[in-house]
């Protein structure tokens, strides 16, 4: 069960979702804390991965790189990828249904806050083959 009053949460306060290109820690969503329209957390790269090219159908994302760099591709509205440099303060928007990827170029961590509006999207990562849940106090 969400706990409503949950409003500041860090990263390490909430269980991650563990993957081979790096984790996700969800620290705003129904499930912890009753968001409603949106579900977002933070997303941490080690140099050289990413995560493959995936959409989040009848989603919108908003993807803050915090810190590190990297290339970022998001599908144009006729499916050809376009690929950007991106860094530390840049907002990218993904529209809804629309295919992209995020690759750590850098030789240091990369750290993103994303945002996932309607919540939902991000449950589907439990599926993925190599998907694990890390919980709280875990490295």
């Amino acid at each position: 069960m969400a706990d409503r009053g949950k409003v500041f949460v860090y990263p390490g306060d909430v269980d991650a979702f563990g993957f081979d290109w790096g984790r996700l820690a969800l620290t705003v969503a129904p499930e912890v804390n009753g968001a409603r329209r949106f579900s977002g957390g933070v997303v941490d790269l080690p140099p050289g991965q990413g995560h493959a090219r995936h959409n989040h159908p009848g989603a919108e994302e908003i993807i803050f790189v915090i810190s590190g760099h990297g290339e970022q591709m998001v599908e144009d509205e006729i499916g050809a990828p376009v690929t950007q440099k991106v860094g530390p303060g840049c907002t990218i928007f993904i529209p809804e249904s629309r295919f992209h990827s995020t690759l750590n170029t850098g030789d240091a961590p990369m750290q993103l806050f994303v945002v996932y509006s309607p919540a939902g999207p991000e449950l589907a990562l439990r599926e993925l083959p190599d998907f694990r849940l890390i919980p709280v106090g875990s490295k």
